[in-house]
């Protein structure tokens, strides 16, 4: 069954059928079509290779935090919190699956540590992810899918639980805890990753051969739609979609409703925040707090970043200042 749900807000109450269409187009890319796109490594783990394995942007990472900062000052003045999430990237954290002659550069090993701390130090909230993706490797239990781009639902929640423990305690939310989400029984199923599935030919992906995908059956209580004001707003790519799980743990973790505005990467975050900004769900319930997720190996790249995000994703920065100055006066 199919449902309704205003576009603006995307919120989680979706079709299981419309979760698995997005999981295969959230592609976090650049738009390349070809099998150069996949870095292939020891073991059938597949890495995308538009992230830069030796490359850092320094003054364009500056830049961005920068907007940030100057966007969370405008939303402080509305009363709303703002934490920043950044994905890490799948490749320094399997560096042993890297094939010998593709090595991780010590920039981009130290990256992410480097980028959480400019973060604090700019005096942005936000939440240190590596340490949570490390500790859910457990067994059979991984923190990315092997031939996918994507962190596992499992990794998902970790983080939405850390997420929601941060939100508690920074945060008070109004009102009384109620209205969470209902999380689901875990199942399988076998699919080709988006990385094989999308850039390698037929025969090199059968090679690869299909992973397992545990996630959640869908919660038959949420199969419902309400329109109560969520005080906790997500924005981000297919990272925090609906199939993997973030924004329903979230809920379910905080006892609220939770609100989701997510595109495929290609559009990135800033397109995608914009488009919250800008809708009527925002003009009328302004949320307490806006969790929106990055992801480390393009936090470099701006609103104005023409060869990466797809022309909807495309903002100048005049017009990035014209249109958050306007939905936040």
């Amino acid at each position: 069954m199919t449902l309704s749900f205003k576009p603006e807000r995307s919120i989680y109450r979706l079709s299981i059928r419309t979760m698995i269409a997005g999981l295969l187009l959230g592609l976090s890319g650049t738009g390349v079509q070809a099998a150069s796109a996949v870095i292939t490594g020891n073991g059938g783990w597949l890495f995308p290779a538009w992230e830069s394995l030796s490359k850092v942007d320094n003054p364009g990472t500056a830049r961005n935090i920068a907007l940030v900062k100057q966007l969370q000052q405008q939303l402080a003045r509305e009363h709303i919190g703002l934490v920043v999430l950044v994905v890490p990237m799948k490749a320094p954290l399997y560096a042993r699956r890297l094939p010998a002659d593709q090595p991780l550069s010590p920039a981009v090993v130290q990256r992410y540590e480097q980028l959480q701390s400019d973060l604090t130090q700019a005096g942005l909230t936000t939440l240190n992810i590596k340490p949570i993706l490390q500790r859910t490797e457990q067994g059979q239990q991984t923190a990315f899918y092997r031939a996918d781009y994507h962190w596992t639902a499992w990794s998902a929640e970790n983080t939405a639980d850390a997420t929601a423990q941060l939100i508690s305690g920074r945060y008070r939310l109004p009102g009384e805890p109620g209205g969470g989400a209902a999380l689901g029984q875990w199942f399988d199923r076998r699919a080709f990753g988006d990385l094989a599935s999308n850039f390698l030919p037929a025969i090199k992906r059968k090679a690869i051969g299909r992973d397992i995908y545990t996630v959640r059956h869908q919660a038959e209580k949420d199969l419902l739609i309400d329109d109560a004001p969520a005080p906790v707003q997500v924005i981000g790519n297919s990272f925090v979609q609906p199939y993997l799980g973030f924004t329903q743990k979230l809920s379910n973790a905080l006892d609220r409703p939770v609100a989701l505005t997510w595109n495929p990467g290609d559009v990135g975050p800033w397109a995608t925040l914009l488009q919250y900004l800008e809708s009527a769900d925002f003009v009328q319930h302004k949320p307490h707090v806006i969790v929106w997720q990055f992801n480390e190996g393009q936090f470099h790249l701006g609103p104005d970043a023409a060869a990466n995000w797809n022309a909807k994703g495309v903002t100048p920065l005049s017009q990035w200042h014209q249109r958050i100055n306007k939905a936040l006066p």
